[in-house]
C-alpha cells in the first residue's frame, strides 16, 4: 500500500515543501530512501524502525521503500524522521486517519520514539501557510519558535504516540499561541550604553551618523582608545526590529542552528552584534560548506558585523566583503545549485595606524619605519577600503574627559534620534522594495533625493578633486550627506551637511 504525507526543506533560507511517498509491497524484508538523502537522511531508517517498535506499533515486515521528492532537491538533516514514521504507521494501516494530508510533519526521533528539535523550522511554517496547510505538527522544542507564524495551527508534540492520538482523534493538543508584540517590544537586557563612553565625542557622532542611515565606518586609532567599547554599543542605538525584519534574522538563526528558543521565545527581536575572531575562514564569514550555511555576514544581517584588528584578517576572507557591501546578499554557488543569504548590515572595523600602534599619537612615539607603515597599510586593498563610507580617527581620552562623572547622552537619547531620521527615509524610499536607510540608495535614488544648491556643489566639487575621490566615494559623500540632513530634520541638504560628510572621508592618520 502507498501512502503520503508532507515536510519541509530549506533551500537557502526559504522553505520548499517534500512530498515523503512510503510504498510497503511483497518480497524479502528491505528499507530504501530515495530522491537524493544525504547520511543523516538515510540514517533515518534505523532511529524511525526503533522508534515505531519501542511505542508498541508492528513494524512491517515488508519491502519499504521512501521516496522523498522533488528527487532532484538534496535532503539535508533529521527532520524527515517523523514524516517517514508517519507514512510507514499509515501505509501499514496502524495508523487510520482522515486529517493527516492537512498537516506537514517535521522532528528527528530518538530510539525511544520521543521527538527532537529540528533546524530550519520557520522558513519551512512561512511556506507551509502560504500553501495553505491547517497546521505544521513539529517537536515541543520547536514550538514557540513556529507560532510566531499566525494563520496556521502550531502542534508540538513530545513523542510518536502523541503524534498517533492526534491524528487518530483520540487526544487534542491546543495550538501554539506567541503574542508577537510583546516580544518585539519588550525591554532590551543590555547592559552597554553610550553613556558609559567618555570623551570621544567625534566618534559618538559619527557612529550616530552611521547608525542612521546604515553607513559603514572604519575605526583607526591607537590600542586602548576605546574602538571596541564604542562599535559594541552601536546596536544600542539602533531603531527596534520591525516584524518583517525579526522574521528575516530568525530564519538565518533558525537554518544554522543558533535558535535558542528558551531565551528569545522563538524570534530574534534584539539587532545582531556579530564579532568574528581574526582567524575566521572565508566560508565562517561569508558562508558556504558542503551544504552551504549563511556565514557572519548573513548572521549580522539587519544589525551589526564588527571586525577587529582588520589587519589581521587574512586577505582572501575581506575580498569576500565585497558582494555583500554592495548587494546585501551573498551569492554562494555550487555544481548542482545556486543559494541566496540576506547580508545587509552596518560594518564597522577597528585597525591601529601601524604595527606598533602609536603613529599619530601625542603621549607615545611611534617605533614604525615608514616602509613598515605602508606594508601595514597594505595588507587592506584600495577597492574594500573605498566600500567604506566614513573613517574615524579614535584618539586616545584626555584625563579631564575620563575623570567625569558622566560620560554624556545615553543611548535611549541617541536611539529617539536615529529612529526619526530612519522613519523620514523609510518613508521617502518607501517606493522600494526592502529599503529601510540611505546606505541602500542606488543611483537613481541618490540623482532624485540629494539634490545639491550651487555652494554644496562648489564645495564637493573641490573635495573631488582635492582628495581624489572616486564615483563611488562620490556618491557615498552625498549619501552621508543625506543623512546629515535627516538627522537636523532639514529635507535639503546644505553645505554644511556636505561639509561634514567630507570629513568623514578623509584618512586622518
Amino acid at each position: 500500500m502507498i501512502s503520503k504525507v508532507f515536510s519541509g526543506a530549506v533551500e537557502g533560507v526559504d522553505g520548499l515543501i517534500v512530498d515523503v511517498e512510503v510504498d510497503i509491497a511483497k518480497g524479502l524484508p528491505a528499507f530504501s530512501i530515495v530522491g537524493l538523502p544525504e547520511a543523516a537522511v538515510r540514517e533515518s531508517k534505523d532511529r524511525v524502525k526503533a522508534a515505531i517498535q519501542n511505542n508498541g506499533y508492528t513494524f512491517p515486515n515488508r519491502r519499504i521503500t521512501v521516496n522523498l521528492a522533488p528527487a532532484d532537491l538534496r535532503k539535508v538533516g533529521t527532520g524527515f524522521d517523523l514524516p517517514i514514521a508517519i507514512g510507514v504507521l499509515i501505509a501499514s494501516q496502524i495508523c487510520k486517519s482522515d486529517i493527516f494530508a492537512k498537516y506537514l510533519f517535521l522532528g528527528e526521533l530518538s530510539l525511544d520514539g520521543s521527538v527532537k528539535p529540528v533546524n530550519g523550522i520557520l522558513p519551512i511554517v512561512l511556506f507551509a501557510r502560504e500553501k495553505g496547510f491547517t497546521g505544521v505538527i513539529l517537536p515541543e522544542g520547536n514550538m514557540r519558535e513556529g507560532s510566531v507564524v499566525d494563520n496556521i495551527d502550531i502542534i508540538g508534540v513530545a513523542n510518536l504516540h502523541q503524534v498517533v492520538d492526534f491524528l487518530t482523534g483520540q487526544k487534542f493538543i491546543q495550538p501554539a499561541e506567541c503574542r508577537v508584540n510583546e516580544l518585539l517590544f519588550s525591554p532590551s537586557k543590555t547592559k552597554d550604553d553610550f553613556s558609559e563612553v567618555k570623551g570621544q565625542e567625534h566618534v559618538k557622532r559619527a557612529l550616530e551618523i552611521a547608525a542612521a542611515g546604515g553607513h559603514n565606518v572604519l575605526l583607526e586609532g591607537a590600542p586602548g582608545a576605546g574602538k571596541t567599547m564604542l562599535a559594541r554599543r552601536v546596536p544600542t542605538i539602533l531603531p527596534d526590529l520591525t516584524f518583517a525584519e525579526a522574521l528575516e534574522v530568525t530564519k538565518i538563526y533558525s537554518i544554522s542552528g543558533k535558535l535558542n528558543n528558551d531565551s528569545n521565545h522563538g524570534l530574534v527581536t534584539a539587532r545582531s552584534f556579530r564579532a568574528p575572531h581574526h582567524t575566521i575562514s572565508d566560508a565562517g564569514l561569508i558562508g558556504g560548506g558542503q551544504y552551504p550555511k549563511p556565514g557572519e555576514v548573513s548572521l549580522a544581517h539587519n544589525g551589526v558585523l564588527f571586525l577587529d584588528e582588520l589587519t589581521e584578517f587574512r586577505r582572501n576572507v575581506l575580498e569576500g566583503l565585497r558582494q555583500p557591501l554592495e548587494d546585501g546578499e551573498v551569492t554562494i554557488s555550487r555544481a548542482s545549485s545556486s543559494m541566496r543569504f540576506p547580508a545587509r548590515f552596518i560594518l564597522i572595523a577597528a585597525m591601529n595606524p601601524c604595527p606598533c600602534g602609536f603613529y599619530g599619537d601625542s603621549f607615545h612615539e611611534c617605533t614604525c619605519s615608514a616602509v613598515q607603515i605602508q606594508r601595514y597599510k597594505n595588507k587592506i586593498s584600495g577597492p574594500l577600503l573605498d566600500r567604506f563610507d566614513m573613517y574615524v580617527a579614535v584618539s586616545a581620552v584626555p584625563f579631564k574627559d575620563l575623570s567625569k562623572a558622566n560620560g554624556g547622552e545615553s543611548s535611549a537619547q541617541v536611539r529617539e534620534r536615529v529612529s526619526l531620521a530612519r522613519k523620514r527615509q523609510s518613508e521617502r524610499l518607501s517606493r522600494g522594495k526592502n529599503m529601510y536607510c540611505n546606505n541602500q540608495m542606488s543611483s537613481r535614488h541618490i540623482q532624485k533625493f540629494c539634490e545639491l544648491d550651487s555652494a554644496s556643489n562648489s564645495l564637493l566639487e573641490n573635495a573631488v578633486h582635492s582628495l581624489g575621490l572616486s564615483a563611488r566615494a562620490f556618491n557615498r559623500i552625498k549619501k552621508i550627506a543625506r543623512t546629515i540632513a535627516d538627522l537636523a530634520d532639514s529635507e535639503m541638504i546644505h553645505k554644511e551637511h556636505i561639509a561634514e560628510a567630507i570629513q568623514y572621508r578623509r584618512r586622518k592618520l
